[in-house]
């Protein structure tokens, strides 16, 4: 004989309140029953749960789909029994598929353990069991089965939230570049630091390759913006120009090819890229430096102190203008030294917290002739170097810094 919900008084109501938690009034359950004879008396349990609680009653499964709107915080289904074997989890599984983001409550005689055990195995948030329910037992399971329900949606989230990030990082790691310097007596040192949160890859890119004549070729830039689309037109100009510099392009040349491939990829005809190229002859004693309106390198030679390289003619940035040429101006390096690349997000922090006043390349400039003083070279120095602008800017910078050093013999 179906058992109806008894009467209560002094029941709490439950509620959805605003932010996502249920303290008092404002459910809606949905109650599935399709026997005609109705196991569960729903005015009963009204009665029982308070004028708070909405309860919409559906007698089968389209019926259920009719009335499942997103305002139905749980849904009960009754898995009565005298069906078929295995049509009360078939009834279940077309529910939880119906409802992904209510919580559903499964209904089952007192014998139907098994049953029960099953319901929630396959999803339901938890199982009552028909002989035993009362309108405070229905009301507090409804109330803890959505808390649930939250609770595990939450958790799926987070779940493919980190998912996501591990994946990117993987990614992006796999974007950042590798120097390729097998046979150069150069040593190579690199800081990169991306100025969005929680990201690895910035605008700013860099790389290093030694050609067949054995020419070392560095180069540095930097696209205006800092998201993601900045950061994946960086990657494709930095493998455009290692596939361009082992073809043999460089100078002019090569910097009029890669300012096709940025108008070609670029999102809109705003978007620009800085660049600084080196190609430093097998002997290390010189080098080709042509820019792109980008900041001069800084050397500092063995027994000098460090300062930038002279160049006034350089020219403008990647997609300014449609015609540009960009002269290739011979430096000489000397026997020892150490070549210092960097993009202006390490000259452009604040010289000190509370100042508006920008570090420039003349105080970069000092800061590094200090930890150069101070006996820092190769990594150390970089990490001295992109550490102490931090601290001078008050803070974590807004833009993306990379720092690229070559050295040759003895410390500079």
């Amino acid at each position: 004989m179906p058992v109806p919900v008894p009467r209560q008084r002094n029941v709490p109501v439950a509620e959805t309140a605003p932010g996502g938690t249920i303290s008092g009034g404002d459910l809606t359950l949905l109650i599935i029953e399709d026997d005609p004879a109705g196991t569960i008396s729903v005015p009963q349990l009204l009665d029982a749960a308070g004028t708070g609680v909405r309860i919409r009653t559906a007698r089968n499964l389209t019926e259920a789909e009719r009335l499942l709107t997103d305002d139905v915080h749980c849904v009960l289904v009754d898995l009565a029994p005298g069906r078929a074997a295995g049509d009360e989890l078939s009834t279940l599984t077309h529910v939880l598929r119906l409802a992904p983001r209510q919580a559903v409550l499964a209904l089952t005689a007192s014998g139907d353990s098994e049953l029960a055990s099953e319901a929630v195995r396959i999803g339901a948030q938890d199982h009552l069991v028909r002989e035993e329910l009362d309108g405070r037992l229905l009301s507090r399971a409804v109330r803890y089965a959505v808390e649930r329900k939250r609770a595990d949606t939450a958790q799926v989230k987070l779940a493919e939230s980190r998912l996501r990030a591990q994946e990117n990082a993987r990614l992006e790691r796999g974007l950042l570049p590798t120097p390729l310097l097998e046979g150069s007596d150069l040593r190579f040192a690199a800081r990169y630091r991306p100025g969005r949160s929680r990201a690895l890859l910035g605008g700013d890119f860099y790389d290093t390759v030694r050609t067949p004549d054995g020419t070392v070729h560095a180069m540095i830039g930097d696209v205006c913006g800092h998201g993601p689309d900045e950061a994946a037109l960086g990657v494709e100009l930095r493998i455009a120009w290692r596939a361009l510099t082992f073809a043999g392009l460089c100078g002019d040349e090569l910097l009029s090819t890669l300012q096709q491939v940025l108008e070609h990829e670029r999102e809109s005809d705003e978007i620009f890229a800085t660049l600084c190229t080196v190609d430093i002859a097998p002997d290390g004693r010189r080098a080709g430096l042509c820019l792109a309106g980008h900041p001069t390198p800084l050397i500092a030679r063995h027994g000098r102190a460090a300062q930038l390289l002279p160049y006034d003619d350089g020219g403008p940035a990647l997609g300014l203008l449609p015609r540009a040429r960009w002269p290739r101006r011979q430096v000489e390096l000397g026997g020892a030294w150490s070549l210092m690349m960097y993009t202006d997000g390490l000259i452009e922090g604040r010289q000190g917290p509370g100042t508006k006043q920008r570090l420039g390349q003349d105080g970069m400039v000092a800061m590094i002739n200090r930890q150069l003083t101070a006996g820092l070279d190769g990594e150390s120095l970089l990490e001295a170097a992109v550490g102490e602008v931090r601290e001078l800017n008050g803070g974590e910078l807004t833009d993306d810094v990379a720092v690229l050093l070559l050295s040759r013999g003895t410390r500079a």
